[in-house]
């Protein structure tokens, strides 16, 4: 069984998206299951957890929506307004919706570097495990200080690191950046996405040696039972394939026990988002 741990979906509308840029024209239209599922099966992929991209409730009902009518969606990430007063009311509301398995904020986009920590949003965060849901945590690698100050807040909650915090790969940044890493996978309940790699690298052109030093670090730091593979598709097409994205992992880990590499490509997301998955079911 494998999972992709970090996908999105759109209808691409200009006065939304607005982040994504002049330089990101591949971005720039309708990002459907029907794209994905063709990826998924020539790589052996076989579910997929649906991350926000939108920040509203509208974006939540949409991923919720399509986990409905398509099978390989085992799981959806959305937003709510975690710094509501009523933010108990809204996520009580969205788990009547089996697929719901937490929520997300684009906190790398965010002015202030002290967002995470701000008491009303730490309030709000406390409220997902009353739900048993879980967090996922999108920053960069600035505001990893603040995201271990929320981790430290609340060692009940669940949360996933994205995208590895976004690590400066195309300038060769790694010692400040490792050094938050290793403390924030000292909390056992934080996992971390093997995701989003190839889009801080040079797009012109990189080597999947450009990525070692980072994955050493996390593989150190969390170990294969808390390190989960996401392909982050489709931004990921900015500089890469689908395929691409599952070799430079697969590739990484060559060598490694057969159970590991079960644990990243499947068994540790489906454990961190109590995903209802078979075995070997079918991406349909």
């Amino acid at each position: 069984m494998r999972v992709d741990s970090h996908q999105h979906f759109w209808k691409y509308n200009a006065s939304r998206d607005t982040w994504i840029t002049s330089q990101m024209q591949v971005l720039k239209r309708d990002y459907l299951p029907e794209d994905l599922h063709p990826e998924m099966v020539a790589a052996d992929v076989q579910f997929s957890v649906a991350v926000q991209a939108d920040q509203s409730e509208i974006e939540t009902s949409f991923l919720l929506a399509l986990a409905e009518q398509h099978l390989f969606i085992a799981g959806v990430i959305g937003w709510v307004n975690l710094c509501s007063p009523d933010v108990s009311q809204r996520l009580q509301y969205f788990t009547r919706f089996n697929k719901l398995r937490g929520f997300r904020h684009v906190a790398q986009s965010e002015p202030d570097d002290q967002f995470l920590v701000r008491d009303d949003f730490v309030r709000g965060v406390s409220w997902l495990r009353h739900f048993d849901l879980t967090y996922d945590l999108l920053v960069y690698p600035k505001q990893l200080p603040s995201a271990v100050g929320l981790v430290d807040k609340l060692p009940d909650q669940r949360f996933v690191l994205d995208h590895l915090a976004k690590p400066l790969v195309k300038s060769r940044g790694l010692q400040t950046w490792a050094s938050y890493i290793r403390r924030i996978a000292i909390h056992p309940n934080v996992f971390c996405k093997l995701s989003g790699l190839i889009t801080e690298s040079d797009w012109g052109g990189w080597s999947a040696d450009d990525f070692r030093p980072y994955l050493d670090v996390v593989f150190e730091a969390f170990g294969a039972d808390r390190l989960m593979f996401g392909s982050d598709w489709p931004v990921c097409l900015l500089t890469g394939t689908y395929g691409q994205v599952v070799r430079l992992i697969s590739d990484y880990m060559e060598g490694r026990p057969e159970e590991d590499c079960h644990k990243v490509f499947g068994l540790n997301a489906a454990r961190f988002y109590k995903l209802r998955v078979l075995a070997h079911g079918p991406a349909t």
